[in-house]
């Protein structure tokens, strides 16, 4: 039996041209992108003048509660401090929240409204700002006894928001003073030296719980403000 080749000059060309063929769809034309881009939502909140009652600020609850990780929700804050009831809700909104929550202070925070400030993901200062610190305030009713249960159960409280919001941009020293009544003032000058010491010993603002996991509210025993 005879078998045809194709080594001849017609099958040798052929094979050359394949091998140009396959040269050319190898050849390196550089490095390709494969981008995804993700909308991100910038949304800012005032928080200006007296903390009045947690109704004028469901908006702003619904916002953190409702916001993913691609969202930025800055806090604007000038406020001498107020509700503390409404204070906390902000700050356990502000934890629960998916997005990235940034503090700035333009001019003053006092009270709770410096808790506030303490608790952004990122904090601004702006020039010429104050914080300050102090125990609360608040009237009490009904039978002494009462009263006086009431106190305890409210100064005990306090003193363990005071150490989680506040630790270590506060010492515990400072912490233990503002709870015996003195009263903690600093410019924008002290509060970046504070919080570039926190940066630099890599310690967080404050002890954040797990942005998927929403924080336990409290609700306090009585109507203090602060």
């Amino acid at each position: 039996m005879l078998y045809r080749s194709d080594h001849g000059r017609g099958g040798h060309r052929g094979h050359e041209a394949d091998e140009e063929a396959v040269a050319e769809t190898v050849v390196f034309r550089g490095l390709v992108r494969y981008e995804q881009q993700s909308p991100i939502r910038q949304v800012s909140y005032y928080l200006c003048g007296d903390i009045l009652e947690p109704q004028y600020y469901t908006e702003l609850f619904y916002t953190l509660r409702t916001a993913t990780d691609t969202d930025l929700v800055y806090l604007h804050l000038n406020s001498s401090g107020g509700d503390f009831n409404t204070g906390l809700q902000i700050i356990n909104n502000i934890v629960a929240s998916q997005a990235q929550v940034v503090t700035i202070l333009e001019a003053r925070a006092y009270s709770m409204a410096a808790l506030i400030f303490l608790c952004g993901d990122k904090l601004i200062v702006h020039d010429n700002c104050q914080l300050m610190f102090h125990i609360y305030s608040g009237y009490f009713s009904g039978k002494g006894n009462e009263q006086q249960a009431e106190v305890l159960a409210i100064s005990s409280w306090f003193e363990k928001v005071m150490a989680r919001i506040c630790m270590p941009f506060l010492s515990e020293g400072e912490i233990n003073r503002i709870l015996k009544g003195s009263d903690l003032w600093m410019d924008s000058d002290e509060i970046r030296h504070r919080l570039l010491r926190m940066q630099r010993v890599k310690a967080p603002v404050r002890p954040r719980a797990k942005k998927a996991v929403p924080a336990k509210g409290v609700e306090p025993p009585g109507s203090e403000k602060k």
